[in-house]
């Protein structure tokens, strides 16, 4: 099935998504952060987080499952911690928040981090873990989501997707990002081979009995499985563990849905964390360090650092704007026109 997309400038895909939001019980504010979020990973390739995720969004705020005009409440509750109340809100602001206040309080003691509670669907986490690493600091994330992966040997979803992420500076060059989920495939490549009638690979997902099983169908009604077996269900509960457990959030099991806007907030948990490498080996050391490791990588043919194509795709996108569906394009602009 063929998809026809047009190419907009992405300062115009930001308004755009800005406007569907502020004209859905969303403070302008909120909504101007939210959609630069969503503008850059439709720009990175992340579509899955860009601008499909506006009509869902907009619907949340609407039935009040997120609080469009929330304002994040930061407490620094130690010397080097912050925890922060998200209030129900979307993630994205009290993600600008942390990343304001951080890098300083990292610098003076030599690492910092702060927690989300109360908190929503926070999109590319290696675009949060990049902004730190611009600022010189190593930076890892970690967020629950709602339950879709079954623990090892499991039957039932228990974990979310769980994603992580991980940044490092380099010395004139950008950052290296790392951002993986932890199950094997997004929930939504089951759910377009169900669509087609297609088939799935057997390490997938498992049925509803715990039975791995090649059914799209029957995988919707079953959960995912994690990536590297049971090494990938280990990594899952460290995470739920870090971003729901020790922050006090809903655990992914608790979740309600990011996809609608059925139920009570979903209420999840994050974990931000930045380093200062200067508190270690010093940033010469450092710098020096992380250039003989990436050149090591390019040295080896056919190998390439993670995260390097973003950076092919934003210099597209500056060039030639940005490649989007036609059609959901249309549905958000909607969204935001003013209502008769």
């Amino acid at each position: 099935m063929s998809t026809t997309t047009v190419i907009i400038a992405p300062t115009d895909l930001e308004d755009i998504i800005a406007a569907a939001l502020a004209a859905s019980k969303t403070a302008e504010a909120n909504a101007r952060s939210v959609a630069r979020a969503l503008a850059q990973a439709e720009i990175d390739g992340q579509k899955g987080h860009g601008l499909s995720r506006v009509p869902s969004y907009a619907a949340q705020a609407r039935a009040g499952k997120v609080d469009g005009h929330a304002v994040p409440e930061v407490r620094q509750s130690r010397a080097a911690t912050l925890m922060i109340d998200v209030r129900n809100g979307f993630a994205y602001p009290a993600f600008d928040a942390a990343i304001a206040r951080l890098p300083q309080i990292a610098r003076d003691a030599g690492i910092a981090a702060a927690g989300f509670v109360r908190s929503h669907h926070f999109g590319v986490v290696g675009r949060h873990v990049e902004r730190l690493a611009e600022t010189g600091l190593v930076a890892l994330a970690f967020g629950n989501t709602p339950k879709a992966m079954a623990s090892w040997g499991g039957k039932q979803p228990l974990f979310g997707t769980n994603p992580i992420a991980f940044a490092a500076p380099q010395a004139g060059a950008p950052p290296i990002v790392i951002d993986l989920a932890l199950s094997l495939v997004a929930r939504g490549k089951i759910l377009t081979a169900a669509q087609r009638g297609e088939a799935i690979p057997p390490d997938w997902a498992v049925d509803a009995q715990g039975t791995p099983t090649t059914d799209a169908a029957a995988a919707l009604k079953g959960a995912l499985l994690p990536i590297g077996g049971a090494k990938g269900s280990a990594l899952a509960l460290m995470v739920e563990i870090l971003a729901a457990a020790m922050i006090g959030a809903s655990l992914s099991s608790e979740a309600s849905s990011f996809f609608d806007a059925e139920g009570p907030p979903p209420g999840v948990g994050q974990l931000l964390i930045a380093i200062d490498p200067g508190a270690f080996a010093g940033q010469d050391r450092f710098a020096e360090r992380m250039a003989t490791l990436a050149g090591m990588v390019a040295a080896d043919a056919g190998a390439r650092l993670p995260g390097t194509r973003r950076l092919a795709l934003r210099d597209k996108a500056r060039r030639e704007g940005v490649s989007v569906d036609a059609k959901l394009l249309a549905e958000v602009r909607a969204l935001g026109s003013p209502r008769t």
